[in-house]
Formats: C-alpha cells, structure tokens, sequence
C-alpha cells in the first residue's frame, strides 16, 4: 500500500486526504487544529462556490449540506460614485446562474471532514510543520503533499517568474459573518450574490451562507488602499467591526444598509480581517538535499477573493491530483511526474489567476469598461459575465481578450 503524506487541513488537503482513502491509499494528514478547535474558532474565509466546484464534492460525496446551505440563484452587480455623481443613482444588473452557488463555512466543512477522514481509517497528525520538518514528513511516504499557503511553507517553493509579481496586497479585507439581515419575499435580491462597487473606495460583496449556528449572510469588505474601507488596522472585535462596516453601508451602499441595519455577528469569532498578496509558484519544492515534495492549491497559486476562486481553486486541484496519483499506479512520483501533475491542473486553473488580477487591475483595460457598459443595458452580456466566474476559462476568448471582446461587442452595435 503507497503512503502519501499531506500537509494542511483546508478545502485541498482535505477532499484530496478523503480522496485517497477511498482508493486504498495510506494517508497522514498532518493538521494544526483537531476538529472542534476548528469549528470553535474563527472564521477563516468566504468560501463562495459554484456549481462545478460544488459538483466535484458531490461526486466525491463529501457534499453533507445540501439540505441545509442556502442557494443563491442570481448575481447582482452595482456600480456608484456617490463622491463624484451623488445625484446619479447606482447602475445595477442581475443575472441569474445557471447552475447553484452556494457557501458552507469552513469551520463547519472542515471540522465535519476531519472527523470522517479520522473515521475513514485517515491518520491525522495534530500539530504545527514548519520548513525543517517537512523533510522527516517525507522520508517516510512515498510522496508528499504540501497543501497550505500559510506562513514558511509556501516559501519552500520558488516563485513563478512567468508571471507579473505583486509587490504587496491589492486590497485590505474585512470579513463579517452576520445574522438579523432583511430577508423579504419582494425582495429577493437579498438572497443573491452581490457586489457594490464604489471608485476609488473598493468593493463590498454579500452573499448567503451556512455557519455553525445555521443560515447567515456574509459581508466581505475589499477596501483599495488608502480609501474609506482602508480601515481595519486595529482589528476590531467582531461587534464593534460590524458596526463600523455598516456605518461604511450607510455612505457608500445604502440600499445594503437598509438590508443590514439590524445585523448582529453570528459568534464572537464571526470577523476576519487581512490582505492576500496574490503569488503563483513553481509547484515542486526541494528538501533536505535531493527530497522534493509537491505543491497544492494555494500552496503554489493564490488569489484575491475578490472573484470568490479560493474555495474552488481547491476543488479543482484535490480533484486534479487525485487523478495524477491515481493514474501514476505503482510508479515512483519523480519530479517529471510532480510537474507533470501541476501542468495537467494550471491548464485550466491558470485562467482563473489571470481573471482575478484582470479583476483587480487600475485601471481597468479599456475593452473591460466597454464589457460592463454593455451588461449594464444588455441581460445577455450580465448573463456571459455572471456564470464564467464558475468556469472563469470561458473569459478567455472576451473578456480576457480586447479583440474577442471587440468582435462579441460589434454584434451588440458597440
């Protein structure tokens, strides 16, 4: 039986552990925090999903929230200044997608998933890896999976100079898990993924979602630096955060406002603040001389949430590795194999990390204003926009590219 090691318990490492179980392989996963440390701790993420991520967890039968997490059938986009054009309402369009979103807060899917890969016959390994351990981790498997960006690890693995380097993160973050919001019948945009954007102040994002007391509403603030949303440097307890996050509704969002005027967090670990530098990585990393291990997820790629890819970033690869291994047999996992691995997974997930910058880029590319001129008018457009956040590689050929956006645009007398 082939022993495989994984390092870190998040969205990858785990559906890969469970993966691997299920075939018949030997697995340690080796995580910081057991089970109920997890569920009783903070929130660590928004881990929006679409239905292709959604459909691998369900096929891997590791989807146990479908009765229970909310579906968001729409997305909503606004775009104000009230800076600038006060007097000018919000322009807005919604599109509804095509197949479910939905949101499972991960210390709710983490803990649950630890606690069956334990059951499963999973060795889990409850304890902090730093870069000088990570070698004894591989010496004794027979191949070693690196599947955390947190701290030195990710170090381990040089950067990708094939693409632009960020010198810093392009956003500060602030993250509210709430409950109280208005949820009305005549208004059913409250239960649609929406995003309000606000020049040069940043964006707010709100969603639905499943938490460790049940259903709630995520309030995620991506504040350009230096704007209004620029404000979280003290970091705040979550009571006193989400109060100055909903007197930032008031100015910049007031119809969310009005939505979430009466909210409370959810617990009191229901707040997270940060910044993201996105990096992408070479995906095989050498240890203790000639020892290589292999990057997972966000490992070697990492992203901005702006674009909600996080979560299904990690779907994607654990389903994609789980493949590589399963197809290698008995033959060693050699560093062509291990490249050869990430090569199979980047050829898609390599889009993703282009529409996430694309994104974030100031100022936006000129074809990019025009697309959204357009989808603000035409609900064929909104809709294209909408659903390639959940297959981002179908951006490829317009938004990502000025003359697929002139030829698709013409045809709009654009």
């Amino acid at each position: 039986m082939r022993r495989i090691a994984i390092v870190g318990a998040g969205q990858a490492g785990l559906q890969l552990g469970l993966g691997l179980l299920g075939a018949g392989y030997e697995v340690t996963l080796v995580a910081e925090r057991r089970p109920e440390e997890v569920r009783g701790g903070r929130v660590t993420s928004t881990q929006l999903m679409f239905g292709p991520a959604l459909r691998i967890e369900r096929d891997a039968g590791l989807a146990l929230w479908d009765d229970t997490a909310p579906v968001m059938p729409a997305f909503e986009l606004s775009h104000w200044e009230p800076e600038g054009q006060p007097d000018v309402p919000p322009r807005r369009f919604t599109a509804p997608f095509d197949r479910e979103v939905r949101s499972v807060d991960q210390r709710v899917k983490l803990s649950a998933w630890l606690e069956l890969f334990e059951e499963r016959g999973g060795r889990a390994e409850y304890r902090s890896v730093g870069p000088a351990d990570v070698a004894s981790v591989a010496a004794a498997h027979d191949l070693t999976v690196l599947a955390t960006g947190r701290g030195e690890l990710s170090a381990l693995f040089e950067p990708d100079t094939s693409w632009p380097a960020h010198d810093g993160p392009p956003r500060s973050l602030a993250c509210f898990y709430v409950n109280g919001v208005a949820h009305d019948t005549a208004d059913p945009a409250a239960g649609y993924v929406r995003n309000t954007g606000v020049p040069p102040t940043g964006d707010v994002i709100m969603m639905r979602a499943l938490t460790v007391g049940g259903p709630c509403d995520i309030l995620l603030i991506e504040g350009k630096w230096g704007g209004a949303y620029d404000c979280w440097a003290d970091r705040p307890g979550a009571g006193d955060g989400l109060r100055r996050a909903l007197e930032l509704l008031r100015a910049y969002a007031p119809w969310e406002y009005e939505r979430f005027r009466r909210a409370e967090p959810t617990d009191a670990g229901a707040a997270l603040y940060g910044a993201i530098t996105p990096a992408v990585r070479r995906p095989v990393a050498r240890v203790d001389g000639d020892r290589r291990v292999l990057g997972l997820a966000d490992a070697v790629a990492v992203h901005d949430p702006v674009t909600g890819q996080g979560a299904n970033n990690a779907a994607r690869a654990a389903a994609s590795y789980l493949d590589s291994i399963l197809r290698r047999g008995d033959l060693p996992f050699d560093e062509e194999w291990m490249r050869g691995a990430f090569d199979t997974y980047w050829a898609s997930a390599r889009h993703t990390h282009a529409f996430t910058d694309l994104v974030l880029r100031e100022p936006q590319p000129e074809h990019v204003g025009r697309i959204m001129e357009t989808a603000f008018d035409r609900p064929e457009v909104a809709h294209r926009f909408a659903n390639g956040y959940a297959d981002p590689p179908t951006y490829r050929d317009w938004l990502m590219d000025p003359d697929g956006a002139d030829a698709y645009l013409a045809g709009f007398g654009r």
